[in-house]
């Protein structure tokens, strides 16, 4: 089936989402939408699934015009998406969750779950998928799951397909089987449109790649582009995309985790007995697919997390049983996976932002009262070293991009003297360009011989900082090796393989 969007409009207010945008996808091909978060590709993938209305423009399929009122229309007109958080339930079957919105009944009524089973087991036989129609998904690995997402939508004919950020939760294996998968599906015919922000994966799929910035299709490249040029349409100019900088020269032990062990607040342990030494002057890497415990090992360093047992000692000093701001108070700079939530007041200044580890006492505080002719310079002074692009340090930080609302947290978290810098997810959701900034002041902290815990499920942003690095499995280090160590191994060490645990 052919897809045709034309002068997509999307507006939420005076932003403007989608603008003007005509994209063309021919049956068995794969279009790749690339560019950053906040561009545009999701909203318009949106407006495509009918979650969203365009306010201008049209959907046409095989020539026709298609009017989505919802999500059920743009499925009965044979378009399927497989969403980057999966849209199963845990508890039901593989052939319960292909059921649901399109149950099939017996004479009298009765739910025909045979019927179920058989389209899954006709739709694996093609594809060579191997799943069990009565297998519990929320007992499946990630991989596995997201094919039974790819099911759902076959099982409704869909020769559409869109697949949104759907590397983000699997290891390199699994990514590779995807791929495999998505070749075969192009082969069958299916139009499939592949959003992605990671460089290497579109070079390995694509047929034609759409680029998009800032809500616009900037340019078409073919998959023979290079990195740099990709990279270069994506943000508009020239970046590096390596990060240079030369073997660390670690020294002592900084910090110290023995025994550390996390439990949520429904009584479950999400991190289980992790030891950890960390270096000064060194970056240690934590590995893993979302959702294996790094999240709650670096809340629990810094003081996030309510039920915490072992222990952490940075430079002989306690951190597990210190509030956040006392563990701040120690010289531990954070910079939070989700800025938005934990990193910024949205409403506040950008100079305000700046200040927010410090507003108890000199030089910022005196007698009780912000010293703004210090704050307004100190805001000046970081905006230029930082590159924060804003008109005025007075703006609202809600009001700055995504790259520029993490600069400042970058800004204010290394502005300090520090023992330790602890940066999850930093580069989550920002531009190529942004990325190359950050990494280049990660790379200087670990070179003023401060330790540094950098949390990442990006793999090429483990392997290009890290001098070490661990890989957590189900809130366990399943192993601490070299950064020159193969992705193979990495990501067979993401997914647990008992024969690379501990590997050295």
């Amino acid at each position: 089936m052919k897809l045709e969007l034309r002068g997509i409009t999307k507006r939420f207010g005076s932003l403007v989402a989608n603008d003007h945008i005509d994209l063309v996808v021919e049956p068995g091909e794969i279009r790749c939408l690339l560019g950053e978060n906040g561009a545009g590709k999701s909203t318009l993938m949106n407006v495509l699934y009918g979650l969203y209305q365009a306010d201008e423009g049209e959907i046409l399929l095989d020539g026709r015009v298609q009017h989505f009122a919802g999500p059920g229309d743009a499925m009965r007109a044979g378009i399927g998406m497989v969403h980057q958080h999966f849209m199963l339930i845990p508890v039901f079957t593989v052939a319960e969750n292909l059921m649901l919105g399109h149950e099939p009944t017996k004479v009298g009524g009765v739910l025909d779950l045979e019927a179920a089973r058989a389209r899954v087991k006709e739709i694996s036989a093609r594809f060579g998928f191997d799943l069990d129609p009565d297998a519990i998904v929320g007992e499946l690995p990630v991989g596995v799951q997201q094919r039974v997402e790819i099911i759902k939508a076959l099982a409704h004919d869909a020769s559409v397909l869109v697949f949104d950020e759907p590397t983000a939760v699997l290891t390199p294996q699994e990514t590779d089987e995807l791929m495999a998968i998505m070749s075969q599906l192009r082969d069958s015919g299916t139009s499939i449109i592949f959003i992605t922000h990671k460089l290497r994966e579109v070079r390995e799929i694509a047929d034609t790649i759409s680029v998009i910035r800032l809500g616009k299709v900037v340019g078409e490249a073919e998959p023979s582009a290079t990195n740099a040029e990709l990279a270069a349409l994506m943000v508009g100019r020239s970046v590096s995309l390596r990060v240079d900088k030369q073997p660390a020269q670690p020294s002592d032990a900084a910090l110290v985790v023995t025994g550390l062990t996390v439990v949520s607040d429904n009584g479950l342990k999400v991190v289980s007995d992790v030891d950890l030494t960390v270096q000064r002057g060194e970056i240690l890497a934590i590995a893993g697919v979302q959702g294996n415990g790094q999240t709650e090992l670096a809340e629990a360093l810094i003081g996030l997390q309510a039920h915490v047992t072992g222990s952490a000692l940075l430079d002989g000093e306690e951190l597990i049983g210190r509030n956040v701001r006392e563990v701040l108070a120690l010289g531990v700079g954070y910079i939070p996976e989700d800025r938005s939530k934990d990193g910024l007041v949205g409403d506040f200044s950008i100079a305000e932002n700046l200040m927010l580890d410090r507003a108890v006492g000199p030089p910022f505080i005196r007698g009780g009262s912000i010293q703004r002719g210090f704050l307004a310079k100190f805001a000046r002074d970081k905006r230029e070293e930082f590159d924060i692009r804003s008109q005025s340090v007075d703006a609202p930080a809600r009001s700055l991009s995504g790259g520029n609302q993490q600069k400042v947290v970058v800004a204010r978290e290394l502005s300090r003297e520090l023992r330790m810098l602890l940066a999850a997810q930093p580069t989550r959701g920002i531009d190529v360009g942004s990325i190359e900034f950050v990494h280049k002041r990660i790379v200087a902290t670990r070179d003023a011989g401060i330790p540094v815990i950098v949390v990442s499920t990006e793999l090429d942003e483990v392997v290009a900082l890290a001098d070490r690095i661990a890989v957590m499995y189900r809130g366990e280090i399943v192993g601490v090796v070299p950064a020159d160590t193969p992705r193979d191994v990495l990501g067979l060490m993401m997914a647990g393989d008992p024969a690379h645990r501990g590997a050295a």
